[in-house]
């Protein structure tokens, strides 16, 4: 079993930026690959980000690409998202995941695990 809990979100204005992190349980988080989603009110989650267990693979969705960085502390077993210029329809729940067999993918169905997610609210 593996826990996930994220933190950092938080009320911020257009433009500005926060840092989620992900603090996972266990002893084989190196192993795992990691995922940032996000759902927003009456919207179907998406994909976010994601990165392979070492941290060399790295891919994001095209809403977030070059304003958002995923990253790896794997001895503090965290995994983090940056968040810069930050938008209005960024607004949104978020969670990260982790897929156990180290598959980076976009596809939430292939993540094992999910945290309670973290609110992120970007206002005009």
């Amino acid at each position: 079993q593996v826990q996930l809990v994220e933190s950092g979100g938080g009320l911020v204005q257009a433009g500005g930026s926060l840092r989620l992190s992900c603090a996972a349980s266990g002893r084989s988080f190196s192993s795992y690959a990691m995922g940032w989603f996000r759902q927003a009110p009456g919207k179907e989650r998406e994909f976010v980000a994601t990165i392979s267990w070492s941290g060399g693979f790295r891919y994001y969705a095209d809403s977030v690409k070059g304003r958002f960085t995923i990253s790896r502390d794997n001895p503090k077993n965290t995994v983090y998202l940056q968040m810069n210029s930050l938008k209005v329809e960024d607004t949104a729940v978020y969670y990260c995941a982790s897929n156990i067999v180290g598959k980076a993918t976009t596809r939430g169905y292939e993540y094992d695990y999910w945290g309670q997610g973290t609110q992120v609210t970007v206002s005009s």
